[in-house]
């Protein structure tokens, strides 16, 4: 296999690629023809986001100044101009990155559909470059890719002003293409002999087995000619697949020994092929490889603490498997990277698969993924000490429901609040939202309807578990309630009283009822519709009706105070309205409970509709009212841990 005899050097990062990067560099001018909506797909492995990354390097002014620019084919290097947006979809909703698309163009739109009709309508054109459209979402098994494609690119893409370059998964790039005009859309199957690049696939093993890369230096690599007939025969036998060289190089240079490490008939041709033949040229069986693989490709988030990796190892393959996992490290080592992650200063080593084809692979040959995630679950729910979540692994509490999802068991997990409280709720509801809703009992039922309010906030676990002790209440679920308060050890700023669901009240006021014997009964008077069941209509054309309910209790008035006379409600004097050692500010879907000084936030409730009504008593109970109702919540002045 010999050089392309252009004279040009290669793209530095991507060693080749000439076809494709002359494509996407005619997509980036805009020239006469080119396409506006570029679809960039191909198998796992076939090196999409290498490819990315590296035209992306030629399209920041600042980076492409690194780059040798007079020595690369001109047809591959996009006119200098602003660099394009480029929001990933890994990790993401397709709500979040419809509103990181919105942020970086400064749109302002109230819900996240409106977005694209407002992008279309700034008058100017616009390039938006979408990598990691197959790592989409925070559960891996609930189909975020798909609503990617289709809740954000396919509406791009009918964007006139918006010339779009996307990376996406080969089962969705036909879908994202469909229905655009003749001429309007280009697919780049990477896999195709049309952009096949069988020459870099050469530079890259290669490359990577050059020891001034950082490769161990036996005796072929260090020869360049030894090196080259390797690379070549390795590229010869990976086909278009880049991942598969990569894996060839990893096992060769794992191997012990100061011959030539390699027969070129035993060279993998796939990704299978190669996980298979690194165990035989080690001695070890193919199945034990794949074994301690099997947790790694079953895995959520961004990789498997190491001692949850050795406990699952040992559950899935139903066997001690101490001796494989003592010499793990020569074995399944060119199949899996470590990483330390961000935040949490260093104290864990998580380990993950090279890329992502892997673990499909390993998952083709598992007998039952059902079965082998039922199993997980299980070994991750042994591992909560006590069941406290408060006190799991980060990862055992935060991806059990991805776990359970694939496993068909999430809905039976969803009664226990401690883990509502404690999971991420970006990654519990993703997991919640792909099980069909009439599998779903009455508290996940609340906790769908609350999670917006737990992600938009990025709330922590006291004011998730106020938020949902209250929905909770809301829903008549009060025995849920009572195990927030009762179980989970939180502070909570408040406890609900109760909710009632009358729509349409305008206004609220505190008073009480007078008793027999000198000590009256606090209520609740609510300004609601005329006709309202229960209320009592006042005077005037107002068409509205009083409504009265106990304050402290429901059912201190009977069922709804029917009957009862406004006017013998007594309000509070102005005195006890100043003796109150609490005051409140109001915003469209916000209140804030601030000290008697008005210097420090007490706490903050949240709502998913607009507020239309609010009142803090002297005691403090806090009546607030939206389109759906009302709800009382005595705050806890002293609480801790509520944040502003």
């Amino acid at each position: 296999m010999t050089a392309p005899t252009t004279g040009h050097a290669p793209h530095p990062y991507i060693g080749g690629r000439t076809a494709v990067l002359r494509a996407l560099a005619d997509w980036r001018a805009g020239l006469p023809g080119a396409p506006r909506v570029v679809v960039l797909t191909g198998s796992p492995g076939s090196g999409r986001s290498h490819l990315l990354t590296g035209f992306l390097m030629l399209c920041d002014p600042e980076f492409r100044g690194r780059l040798p620019l007079a020595d690369l084919d001109p047809s591959t290097v996009p006119p200098e101009l602003p660099a394009p947006a480029v929001p990933s979809a890994a990790g993401l909703t397709a709500a979040q990155l419809g509103w990181l698309i919105a942020e970086h163009y400064g749109v302002r739109a109230a819900r996240v559909e409106e977005v694209y009709a407002a992008l279309g309508a700034l008058g100017r054109t616009e390039t938006v470059v979408v990598p990691d459209v197959d790592r989409a979402g925070p559960v891996r098994t609930a189909g975020e890719p798909a609503r990617v494609v289709r809740e954000v690119l396919k509406p791009l893409a009918a964007i006139a002003a918006v010339r779009l370059l996307a990376d996406v998964p080969r089962d969705l790039a036909v879908e994202l293409a469909d229905g655009l005009p003749t001429g309007t859309v280009q697919v780049i199957d990477l896999d195709e002999p049309q952009w096949a690049d069988p020459y870099g696939l050469v530079l890259q093993a290669d490359a990577l087995l050059n020891p001034s890369s950082g490769a161990p230096e036996p005796p072929f690599a260090s020869d360049p000619s030894a090196r080259r007939a390797l690379a070549e025969a390795i590229g010869r036998r990976a086909g278009s697949s880049p991942l598969t060289v990569q894996l060839a190089v990893r096992s060769i240079l794992t191997r012990p020994g100061d011959g030539a490490p390699y027969d070129v008939t035993l060279l993998p041709s796939s990704v299978g092929q190669a996980l298979d033949l690194h165990a035989r040229h080690l001695g070890a069986d193919p199945q034990t490889l794949r074994q301690l693989l099997a947790p790694l490709a079953l895995a959520e988030g961004d990789g498997l603490p190491i001692d949850l990796w050795i406990r699952l190892v040992n559950a899935l393959a139903g066997k001690d498997m101490s001796e494989a996992l003592a010499t793990s490290g020569a074995l399944a080592g060119p199949f899996v990277e470590s990483l330390r992650p961000v935040g949490d200063g260093g104290a864990r080593t998580l380990l993950r698969l090279l890329h992502p084809a892997i673990g499909d692979e390993i998952r083709a040959g598992l007998p039952n993924v059902r079965a082998a995630q039922t199993q997980i679950a299980m070994t991750l729910l042994e591992a909560v000490p006590d069941q406290d979540w408060s006190r799991a692994d980060p990862y055992v509490r935060d991806h059990i429901a991805g776990h359970t999802l694939e496993a068909g068991l999430l809905p039976q997990l969803l009664t226990d609040p401690g883990l509502f409280v404690h999971a991420d709720p970006v990654t519990l509801r993703a997991a919640i939202e792909a099980v069909p809703a009439d599998r779903l009992g009455a508290p996940a039922r609340a906790y769908l309807r609350t999670a917006p309010l737990l992600t938009r906030a990025q709330a922590p676990a006291t004011l998730r578990a106020a938020l949902l002790e209250t929905a909770f209440v809301e829903d008549g679920l009060s025995e849920y309630a009572d195990a927030v308060h009762d179980r989970l050890g939180l502070d909570l700023p408040w406890r609900t009283l109760w909710s009632l669901a009358v729509p349409g009240i305008s206004d609220v006021a505190f008073g009480s009822l007078p008793g027999h014997e000198g000590a009256g009964t606090p209520v609740a008077v609510l300004t609601v519709p005329a006709h309202t069941p229960g209320a009592r209509a006042v005077g005037g054309a107002s068409g509205s009706a009083m409504l009265v309910h106990g304050l402290i209790r429901p059912d201190d008035l009977g069922e709804t105070g029917s009957g009862i006379d406004p006017a013998q409600i007594l309000r509070p004097s102005e005195d006890e309205r100043r003796a109150a050692g609490l005051r409140l500010s109001r915003g469209a879907d916000y209140l804030r409970v601030w000290d008697e000084a008005g210097e420090k936030v007490v706490t903050t409730l949240l709502s998913d509709t607009p507020f239309t009504a609010a009142a803090l008593s002297p005691d403090g109970i806090l009546l607030v009212t939206t389109e759906h109702g009302a709800k009382a919540l005595r705050i806890r002045p002293t609480a801790s841990g509520t944040p502003s």
